[in-house]
């Protein structure tokens, strides 16, 4: 879909005619109190007489576009609000004023979506960023904030973006994926999610790992549901996002600073402060600075069953990328001993990816299983092998057992978790369906 031109500019002065007039109508004190049906009739008999005034030749539906994206403008998000409320979209890419694309169903595609100018599209931002008591100006040019629906928003304004406010809006979903829908999607087999369940349940520390939008929270989300509701659960992120089914859930979210340059709560502190609040599993939402020190002492200390998710491209990388992470924290822990730690505290690392055709799955499953001469060993337990594309362009291949059979099955034994261990031989088809 093509940007639109001198028939888009007619619309925007209409509207802004339009908008215009309302304002001068309503105070800012009457628009904060009148309901959405009241400023649409307002909006109704504005675009009635603007039309009769100047003569617009407008049909009954293009009047009642008018008055439901003015409706947007006073209340909402402007352009983008016809695609938040379309519910295969997954993420909203605004690249300047007047370049919007989408991800739908795992693949990009451009809108004709638009906003009027610059000044507009911050005008949105700022309203985004304001109703989460954040801000973003020439000082703190970059902002992490949520819509309502939990979405999550990232905005960048010049001088950082040489194009304009730029903003890209993460969207998840009301209704959470269930295991079935996951395994009729392909994320995963029965085996690998017979296996991660038993994991969950049996407390074993796990990390996932992957890249952006490869559906790492999805994963994080879905094992969660194997946490006995019985247990106390302390969240923390920097915009929250998970989805936690249990009944006794906390869930902590970090703060920028204020414009004096203080006040700022980190991960870290989260961490550090969730210790003294009795919980039985600490999940962090994503590690990616100093808090994994804190995160590895938690896990070592009684704190068991305990998740989080980073950026990396194998399983290996996400003990590198860990590794370096701690040695942010303390440069004065070796290297040996940092390992070692890593070690003894991460039982499994999970490994998700997106593939060509839009699609998430697990990719990869491997256990820690000690340091030999300084290093950390692994043994892969599952692995997605990809051999080829189907005629629909869909991603086809197995999951595949790698026939090691994992050192914690004795722990799982002892939670009462009986595996067969056929699992990690056995070969799962994906096909095209």
């Amino acid at each position: 879909m093509g940007r639109p031109g001198s028939g888009a500019d007619r619309w925007f002065e209409i509207k802004s005619q339009v908008h215009l007039k309302l304002l001068n109508t309503l105070t800012p004190e009457q628009l904060r109190t009148l309901s959405k049906e009241g400023v649409r009739a307002q909006i109704a008999q504005l675009v009635e007489r603007l039309v009769a005034d100047e003569g617009l030749p407008m049909t009954l539906a293009e009047r009642d576009r008018v008055a439901e994206e003015i409706q947007d403008e006073v209340f909402g998000l402007g352009p983008l609000e016809p695609l938040l409320k379309d519910s295969s979209i997954s993420d909203i890419m605004v690249n300047g004023y007047d370049n919007v694309y989408v991800e739908r169903h795992g693949r990009l595609v451009e809108t004709n979506v638009r906003f009027k100018d610059q000044a507009h599209l911050r005008m949105i931002i700022d309203r985004i960023v304001s109703n989460v008591g954040r801000r973003i100006d020439d000082s703190s040019p970059i902002v992490d904030a949520r819509l309502d629906d939990g979405s999550r928003v990232c905005a960048v304004i010049p001088p950082l973006s040489l194009i304009g406010p730029v903003m890209s809006i993460r969207r998840y979903g009301k209704k959470l994926l269930t295991t079935e829908e996951l395994l009729k999607n392909q994320t995963f087999s029965h085996g690998i999610l017979d296996f991660l369940s038993g994991c969950v349940e049996a407390r074993l520390n796990i990390v996932i790992s992957g890249g952006s939008g490869s559906g790492k929270t999805t994963i994080l989300n879905t094992l969660s549901r194997f946490i006995p509701e019985n247990e106390r659960v302390v969240t923390i992120e920097d915009t929250a996002e998970l989805q936690m089914q249990q009944p006794h859930v906390v869930r902590l979210e970090t703060r920028p600073a204020n414009i004096e340059g203080s006040g700022a709560v980190t991960a870290r502190d989260l961490v550090i402060n969730t210790l003294r609040m009795r919980p039985d599993r600490i999940i962090v939402g994503e590690s990616r600075g100093p808090e994994a020190l804190d995160m590895l002492q938690a896990m070592n200390t009684g704190h068991d069953g305990s998740m989080t998710t980073l950026h990396a491209n194998t399983v290996r990388d996400a003990f590198s990328r860990l590794e370096t992470m701690v040695m942010m924290a303390s440069q004065n822990v070796p290297d040996r001993v940092i390992r070692q730690q890593l070690a003894s505290a991460i039982h499994l690392v999970v490994q998700c990816g997106r593939m060509s055709d839009g699609t998430r799955k697990i990719t990869g499953i491997a256990e820690v299983t000690g340091v030999h001469n300084d290093q950390v060993e692994m043994q892969d337990i599952f692995e997605f092998e990809r051999v080829g594309i189907s005629p629909r362009g869909k991603v086809v291949g197995k999951f595949r057992g790698m026939g090691n059979q994992p050192q914690c099955l004795d722990k799982l034994r002892g939670y009462g978790i009986h595996l067969s261990k056929t699992i990690f031989n056995e070969v799962v088809e994906v096909a095209d369906k």
